[in-house]
């Protein structure tokens, strides 16, 4: 379950459904790089755990929304710390992985 919830495009689903409702396509805009077919895993995924609710409007074209379970709003809190934490150290993570690039590049040349 923890492989599942804790993969980028899950971890973007769940933040961006946070208090609304979004139509596929919408969240297809917002999240950068993600191809139709890994969204459409995504959210099926997280339907299929209860934390993500999909609703089709019979409509022509048929309407579909999504939006977080009472489940999936609990994940969102928990979310919202983890991308917190990121932005704080973003600096610090970028630096750490060039002083090991460097590091790695001078191991390799000798």
């Amino acid at each position: 379950m923890l492989d599942r919830i804790a993969d980028k495009w899950s971890l973007l689903v769940v933040a961006l459904l946070d208090s609304r409702k979004l139509r596929f396509m919408e969240l297809r805009r917002e999240i950068d790089g993600i191809s139709q077919r890994m969204l459409t895993v995504t959210l099926r995924h997280l339907e299929r755990d209860g934390l993500v609710r999909r609703t089709v409007h019979p409509t022509v074209p048929p309407r579909v929304d999504y939006e977080l379970t009472p489940l999936g709003v609990t994940l969102h809190a928990t979310v919202q710390t983890l991308v917190a934490w990121t932005d704080a150290n973003q600096g610090q993570i970028a630096a750490a992985r060039a002083a090991y690039d460097r590091r790695e590049a001078q191991a390799a040349t000798l």
